[in-house]
This record gives structure tokens, sequence and C-alpha cells, in this order.
């Protein structure tokens, strides 16, 4: 006869007053007992029906996770009986959170989570989401050996506090912004994910783990600036293919990945008889038809038949990491006091070039190759702050022209 029962260590309490929530399995009258690792406040607990009180969505969760660890146990009940296997308290608990079995390892189930993913670039990830898993690793085994003096550990002692320690570490030792820090934590979610799924651990421990970006505005060209900079005579070549290269960018919105492999084989003539690029986004696989403008046009009759390309390419775009580092150099010299970036070129098409000029923001988005219309709309809210700046600097002058009639009156 087997029998549960969950309940809470009220005497003791993290440093916010939560309690833990354990379960005890009664077996012929022997009892074993393990954590849930739940947490909540002894005031929300509900002993006679062993659940947490409340409707919020987290609370529904919470008692949700909590039935499914009480099937699972029965379930878990039925395949030692099924197998011939002891049926006891202790063997129950055990079979449960799997401790009869080696435990997986954690950086061992990333490794293989990678090289599947290498396996796969080009057909269902990007050759930089691939680079990405791989720094999220590298940064994961630093903190395990950093903090932690562990070459490796089992994926069932990763807890709550395991990821907040690891983001902690990223923000601090790594020294990495709010925004990558939590990335990073994302992609190791998934390692923790496939384990959840796999059945190698029995919580998630990124159930109360929730991703908050924070919002980062984007800077892009205004029209004095774009035009300065393509008016700038650059005696360095270099300098020169790396601004027709960015300024290509700022007048068709392709993303580096995009223009680096850009070929002939990605021009069409449109149905208005124009030269257009058909091409699918490294990043989403999502189709980009963009009409070829005036200035884009003429960058690319300018490397017409330059000896820099090859196989079918149309520009000489460089790495992106030389790229950026000439483009700090082209903002100095060119008197544009921003961090010039290959994907700001992007934000200036979606901003200045389209947008300011009345293009509708289904067709900008279209064009970006975006899955959806909301990632669009957040340059749309960059020119509405500029609107409401330039109509600031009205109302000041309009002020400043009414006391001046005052006086004169």
């Amino acid at each position: 006869m087997v029998s549960l029962l969950f309940y809470l260590r009220k005497y003791k309490k993290d440093r916010v007053g939560r309690s833990t929530i354990y379960i005890r399995i009664t077996v012929n009258g022997r009892r074993s007992e393990f954590s849930t690792g739940r947490k909540i406040y002894p005031n929300t607990w509900d002993a006679t029906n062993g659940k947490v009180l409340g409707f919020s969505q987290k609370v529904r969760q919470l008692n949700s996770q909590l039935m499914k660890i009480r099937t699972d146990l029965f379930r878990h009940a039925d395949k030692l009986k099924d197998k011939g296997r002891p049926l006891t308290a202790v063997s129950l608990k055990n079979s449960y959170l799997g401790v009869d079995k080696p435990s997986k390892m954690l950086l061992e189930i990333f490794q293989e989570h990678n090289e599947r993913v290498e396996k796969l670039v080009g057909k269902d990830f990007a050759p930089g989401t691939a680079e990405r898993y791989k720094t999220a690793k590298s940064h994961l085994a630093e903190y395990l050996q950093n903090e932690l003096r562990k070459k490796d550990i089992p994926v069932v002692d990763v807890d709550h506090s395991f990821i907040s320690g690891f983001e902690y570490y990223l923000k601090t030792k790594r020294k990495c912004s709010h925004n990558t820090a939590i990335k990073y934590v994302v992609n190791f979610k998934k390692i923790i994910r496939i384990a959840y799924a796999n059945g190698w651990i029995k919580t998630d421990p990124f159930a109360n783990w929730k991703a908050r970006l924070k919002t980062v505005e984007r800077e892009f060209l205004t029209d004095e600036e774009l035009q300065r900079l393509m008016d700038h005579p650059f005696t360095n070549e270099r300098l020169e293919h790396v601004r027709d290269c960015f300024v290509f960018c700022c007048f068709t919105g392709l993303a580096y990945a995009d223009v680096k492999k850009l070929t002939h084989d990605d021009f069409v003539i449109g149905i208005d008889g124009d030269l257009w690029i058909n091409t699918k986004r490294t990043k989403t696989k999502t189709k980009s038809n963009i009409p070829v403008l005036p200035t884009a046009l003429m960058i690319l009759e300018k490397y017409e038949h330059s000896p820099l390309l090859a196989d079918k390419k149309v520009l000489p775009v460089l790495t992106n990491q030389k790229m950026n580092a000439y483009l700090k150099e082209i903002a100095d010299l060119s008197g544009i006091n921003k961090h010039l970036t290959t994907h700001l070129a992007r934000h200036t098409f979606a901003t200045t070039v389209t947008l300011s000029n009345g293009v509708s923001i289904e067709s900008v988005s279209k064009m970006l190759g975006h899955k959806s219309l909301r990632t669009t709309q957040h340059y749309a809210k960059i020119l509405n702050r500029k609107v409401s700046e330039d109509m600031q600097l009205l109302k000041k002058k309009l002020s400043f022209q009414e006391k001046v009639k005052s006086k004169n009156a």
C-alpha cells in the first residue's frame, strides 16, 4: 500500500521567509521523504489538502507540478511491481529520483547538443547560432571551474541557486551586459529542458526563472549623417570598400551575414521592371524581397568588374570583426559621433531610409524579412519619439515667438 503526503517544513525558512515543500512516501508503514524543490510562504499552504492556496497562474502551475510528482510516483510504483523489483519507500524514492542509475553529466549533455547543432548548420541552424552555443558552454565550464572548483556536475545538481549564480558570474566576472548574460542563460536553459524531456531530471529548475531583457535603444544614422558618410572622400581603398558595403546595407536593409553571401543569383527583375534582391535571411530563413534603390545600384555597378570579387559575389565584404573595426575609423574620419556597426546599417534602412519617408511598416517588415510585425514596430516607436522631440522644439519656438509679439504689442 503506497501513501503519499505533501507537507511543509515550516521551521526551516530561506532569507525571504519561504519554506520548502516535501513529499513523504509511506509503503507498508515504512517512510521515506525528499524535497520537491518548491518553496512557498507558509501562510499560503493548505495542509489538509496538500496544496498551495490561491488562483494565480503561478499557484496553478505549482499545484499542477505537485500533482505531476504524485502521478509520477504512482507510475514508478507500478513499474517496480511490473519488473518484480522490491517496492519499498526507499526503492520508490530512488526510482523516481533516478539515483539507482548513473546520472548524466551537465557539460556532457551540452557537448552532445552542440555536436548535433554543428551537423545541422546550414539546414536547421545558422553558423552564428552554433557559435553562441559553443560560447555558452565555454562560459558554463568556466563557471563550474572558477566558482565551484569542478570540471563537471550531474545535471540533477542544477537548481535555481546554480542558475542565479551562473547569471551573476556572467555579469560580474565575464563583464557581460544584462541582455547578453540573459541570452547565454537561455542557451543553457535549452540544455536543461533536454534533460527534463529525457527524464534525466525530475523537476525543471528553470520553473521559477524568467528571462527579462532590457529594452535597448537602437541607434541609426540621420539623413544628414548618412549623406556626410557618402560624401566623405577616403584615400584608403579598404576604408572606401567598407564604407560602400555599409551604405549598401543602409539602402537594402540586409544584415551582415546576408550581404556577405549575396551573389548574382540573388537578383531578379521585379514586376515593375526594376532590379530586386530576392534572398533568404541567414538568421531566420524567411524571404526578403527588396527593390534595389538608386544608391545601392550605383554601388553594385561600381564593383561590377572588381578583381576583389569571387564566386559570383557582388561586393567585397570583409569579416564582420574587420568591418566593425574599420567602421569605427570611418565614423571618426566622417565626424559621426555614433558607434557604427554593420547592424546599425539595417536600423538606418528601417528608420531613416524607409519609415521616415512614408513607406508602410508592413512593407518594411517584409523587406527586412521579419517573421512578426511586432519586431518592426520597435523602429516605429523610435520614430514616434523623434516626432515628439521635434514637436517639443517646435513648441518652444512658437512660445518664444508669442513672447516676442507680446513685448512688441
